[in-house]
């Protein structure tokens, strides 16, 4: 497994991927203390999605605490162009290609169906069945193969996608197939995966007998595995591996070793099935404390810029608090407005029925305040 920040902050040189983040600046003391205030921001953010679903303002959240590293080097990795296919739980992916979390809270309170610009943001909409992403990630790279925008030598224009899933995920038929479509076509797809060692409640290694990076390579797809708790592993990866797809070298896939310090989402009981012992062990691989470290071992961060950072989160996260609390539930009739660009019968029709259906509780709203007033 590739590791340049071991735990406690020591860098590991890796003349490979240091001659990737030297040549794309990607490790720059400014660099770092930036993802170190990434990592802190989109910390609390999570947080407090937490906490405003159990006040009931969420139908649902799922939680990317203690995967922070594996999303924000990842994000950071891609080049402006590339198009990046995320699943449920990229919230780090999210805030590094500029998408505001209030966005990601408003799909999760069932008001939104994404809430911004794919083309804008090069970044596709939240999918929320498990592996459903790839084959469209696939799809999409072919198409870039075909507009001309691949091998070409222009690293301006040249373009990548990035597909990303869960361990549980990389289990999914789609996965394979999408495999056996990028091998053949040789498109320019990055695979991504964070093992974050638990498909809910099933651990990965019953998932598989040998490391998820193994999958690949019976398609010819080359294959690595790094410390996603690591951001420059992964930085140092993942723009090795879409560099290499947008000079017309066929897919990749990374497997980012990472753990999931909350449960699967907030209808979960982690407890039930997962160790102590194990969350403590994790707990002090955390990769914000990680990163901390190095830079005071660097010399290129002080307590000042920490507690602005400290600061800075928790404004983000009352800033989402006030946000999410001051919202108003939409329409519900609205939904039919969207299933086709032109009026349909059918959906005409579902409207009305609708309509019919809720009516009858107004109607008995209306009654039992009259017979109330009459009580009087």
């Amino acid at each position: 497994m590739v590791q340049l920040l071991a735990a406690d902050g020591s860098r590991t040189p890796h003349p490979e991927l240091d001659a990737v983040l030297e040549q794309g600046a990607l490790a720059t003391p400014a660099r770092l203390r930036g993802y170190y205030r990434d990592m802190v921001m989109i910390r609390a953010a999570d947080l407090e999605a937490t906490s405003l679903q159990r006040q009931g303002q969420l139908g649902l959240w799922a939680s990317a605490l203690g995967q922070e590293a594996a999303q924000i080097g990842a994000g950071h990795a891609a080049r402006e162009q590339d198009y990046l296919v995320p699943t449920y739980r990229e919230h780090g992916i999210a805030w590094a290609r500029g998408i505001e979390p209030w966005r990601l809270l408003e799909l999760y309170r069932g008001i939104s169906h994404g809430g911004w610009d794919p083309n804008e943001l090069r970044t596709h909409p939240y999918m929320i069945v498990l592996g459903a992403q790839a084959p469209h990630a696939v799809g999409y790279a072919m198409g870039l193969q075909r507009d001309g925008v691949v091998g070409t030598g222009d690293t301006a224009t040249d373009t990548a996608v990035l597909a990303l899933f869960g361990d549980g995920a990389s289990s999914e038929g789609e996965v394979a197939e999408s495999f056996t479509f990028a091998a053949s076509f040789r498109t320019p797809v990055v695979f991504y995966t964070q093992n974050n060692q638990w498909a809910i409640s099933v651990p990965t290694s019953v998932q598989s007998r040998v490391p998820l990076a193994q999958r690949s390579r019976g398609w010819g797809i080359p294959s690595v595995r790094v410390d996603g708790n690591d951001v420059l592993a992964v930085l140092g990866a993942v723009r090795s591996a879409l560099d290499a797809a947008r000079a017309g070298e066929g897919p990749r896939f990374i497997e980012a070793v990472t753990y999931r310090m909350a449960a699967h989402t907030t209808s979960d009981d982690a407890s039930r099935y997962r160790p102590a012992a194990e969350e403590a062990e994790w707990a002090g691989k955390d990769p914000i404390l990680r990163l901390r470290r190095h830079l005071e071992q660097l010399g290129e961060i002080d307590e000042a810029y920490v507690a602005r950072c400290d600061e800075e989160a928790h404004d983000l996260a009352m800033q989402l608090h006030h946000h999410i609390h001051g919202m108003e539930d939409p329409d519900p009739v609205g939904m039919f407005a969207h299933a086709y660009a032109e009026p349909h019968p059918v959906v005409d029709a579902e409207r009305e029925e609708y309509l019919q259906y809720i009516a009858q509780f107004e109607d008995e709203h209306e009654q039992a305040a009259t017979d109330g007033q009459g009580q009087r």
